[in-house]
Formats: structure tokens, sequence, C-alpha cells
């Protein structure tokens, strides 16, 4: 499981001219999944994100984790995140799971950030998405679990 972590003042999600999730502040979380994964990823990606210190203290270090801050999480489901480069001009999206297994474990993931205490958006999987939001910092992390 890869989850792309970028700090955002904003966040939005649309499909079809139609806004599908929008958040203020936070994290919008792109999320790979791979047909390897299972809850013990969800889990431990779940709760590094809601540990992360990753929003500055009053002295500018980053000391504060999304909890501390009040921030939300747009979630949106990115298969291309296990994009395969080596070889060719055409990726191959051969680790990536198959829909039937990745939409479930999206939307578990989702639940338990929700069960965290989170407002959790969403995009919709599967869907082509037009998303936008303005990176805070820029702070952009890759997690890997």
């Amino acid at each position: 499981m890869k989850v792309l972590l970028q700090r955002c003042k904003n966040a939005q999600v649309t499909v079809d001219g139609e806004v599908t999730g929008a958040i203020d502040h936070g994290y919008l979380l792109l999320v790979g999944i791979t047909a390897t994964d299972s809850e013990k990823e969800i889990n431990y990606l779940a709760d590094k994100i809601a540990g992360l210190r990753l929003f500055e203290d009053s002295e500018g270090k980053m000391n504060h984790s999304i909890v501390e801050n009040g921030g939300a999480i747009l979630s949106v489901s990115q298969f291309t995140l296990y994009a395969d480069t080596r070889k060719g001009r055409r990726p191959s999206f051969t680790d990536a799971a198959r829909p039937e297994v990745a939409k479930p474990l999206w939307e578990q993931f989702n639940k338990v950030l929700q069960e965290k205490g989170f407002v959790v958006e969403t995009g919709v999987f599967g869907a082509m998405m037009d998303v936008t939001f303005t990176n805070d910092g820029p702070v952009t992390i890759m997690l890997e679990a």
C-alpha cells in the first residue's frame, strides 16, 4: 500500500462537473492499493498518518499532528502509484490491485481514518476525477506499508 500525502490549504475532487469531496485544510491522500494489502497495512498507514507531525508550532517547526491541527482528509484512490515504467514507454500497472480488491480496501482505509475522528471526504473510486488543491509548504511525503 502506498499513500502520497500532501499537506494542503484546501483540496477538492470533481467528477463530471460535480464536487464529490472537498476540505479546507489538512491532507490530500492519494491512495494506491496492491494485491497483497490487508487490514495490517491499512491500520499501519492510518496510525502513521494520524501521528505524523507535519504542522508548524509557534516556532515554525513541524511539531503538530493533523489531530492537534484539526485538519480534515481528502482521500483519492490512485492505482497509478503502482506504475512500473522500467520498460518501454507505456506504464504497466500489474502491481496495482484489481478494482474488486482495491475498492473495499480503500473504503476500509477511509473508515479507519473516520473512526480515528477525522472528517474524511473522498473522490469516486474508478472515476475520471479532477483533483485541485493548494499544497501547503509544499509538504509532500510518500508513505508505504
